[in-house]
């Protein structure tokens, strides 16, 4: 008898936390961030006090001392370099937001691969790939590189689009979710995805969004290399295009070899970021997408760029690849900065 009620007080447990598990995920934003500011900018002293900590010690759980790893890639969180550094550059494109407040023809969202389209953090033009493709389009280029999923959400919900109003928007974001991948599951990644459509087609519900999935990197039976193809899968599962909205570009193809590995002239030497001639490729595939909505009737491609900063140039870390399936721990994701970053 007591046999039998330790296994059903088992089962019910285990039913207990599975229906949890199930909840804290719906719609990939059931679990509300911890910041004393969740949303709108400038930052109040609590939210800077609190975004001053590690990443890792502000992931959705710890404040109920909980391992929640499922809920990290669709949960706001401020990304982390060490030090102010990274709320520092989001505070630079939020400058250059309010610059250029009122319509724009294209906002392009997302990590690196974003960033080097053309960012104020860099040089302030965008590239050539971009400009023969859309030269009359007014575009807000918000990419910041290293962002996950989550620092996206938080930028989002903190000043970082403020005022504009863009015709159309092109996400993409989670290749640096991958280092996470073996604590929160690709599914997790792909909701981290949903969650920043949302989050976008909230906001600007009149315009047309392009969802990119996760271009590869690295070579065959890397983890990180499997771990994208199993997210675009999982991204592919949520059926985003269903939304009259979206469109969802899958650009797998176009950057792999017929044997799986990656055209090497599509990319620098690191095997994950873009030459010239991927974002050619890019370009091309982002064009019939886009045009649509443009008409052709852009706005003009010049953009306001904030004043330069005082401050010196903030120095760069190498950022850590994963050179075997394993990957870098959490805190060390967590708290690089991207080599490429230029502050102005």
């Amino acid at each position: 008898m007591i046999y039998r009620t330790l296994i059903l007080a088992t089962l019910l447990i285990g039913s207990l936390h599975a229906e949890e598990k199930k909840l804290d995920i719906r719609d990939g934003v059931a679990h509300k961030p911890a910041d004393p500011q969740p949303t709108g900018w400038p930052l109040t002293a609590e939210e800077k006090a609190f975004i001053a900590r590690p990443e890792f010690e502000r992931r959705p759980g710890r404040e109920v001392n909980k391992h929640l790893p499922h809920l990290w890639p669709a949960v706001p969180s401020a990304g982390s370099w060490g030090g102010t550094s990274w709320v520092d550059t989001h505070a630079k494109l939020v400058a250059y937001v309010q610059k250029n407040a009122g319509p724009c023809d294209v906002l392009l969202v997302g990590d690196s691969i974003t960033q080097q389209w053309g960012s104020p953090l860099d040089k302030g033009v965008l590239n050539a790939a971009w400009l023969k493709a859309f030269p009359d389009a007014k575009t807000i280029n918000i990419g910041i590189g290293g962002d996950k999923a989550q620092n996206v959400l938080w930028r989002l919900d903190h000043g970082g689009v403020d005022g504009l109003k863009p015709k159309a928007i092109v996400l993409m974001i989670g290749n640096n979710t991958m280092f996470f991948t073996p604590e929160t599951g690709v599914a997790a990644a792909a909701q981290g995805v949903k969650a920043c459509l949302a989050n976008l087609r909230e906001k600007f519900p009149e315009a047309d969004v392009v969802v990119a999935k996760i271009l590869p990197c690295h070579a065959p039976k890397v983890r990180f290399y499997e771990d994208i193809l199993l997210t675009n899968a999982e991204i592919e599962k949520l059926n985003l295009g269903a939304d009259p909205k979206v469109k969802l570009l899958d650009l797998t193809k176009d950057f792999l070899n017929a044997d799986g590995t990656i055209k090497q002239a599509l990319f620098t030497p690191d095997n994950i970021h873009l030459s010239l001639e991927g974002y050619t490729a890019y370009a091309a595939r982002l064009k019939p997408l886009l045009d649509p909505t443009l008409g052709g009737k852009g706005l003009g491609s010049t953009v306001v760029l904030p004043a330069k900063q005082s401050p010196a140039k903030l120095e760069s870390a190498p950022e850590t690849k994963p050179a075997a399936p394993a990957g870098p721990t959490a805190k060390t994701a967590d708290q690089r900065k991207p080599p490429f970053l230029t502050l102005n």
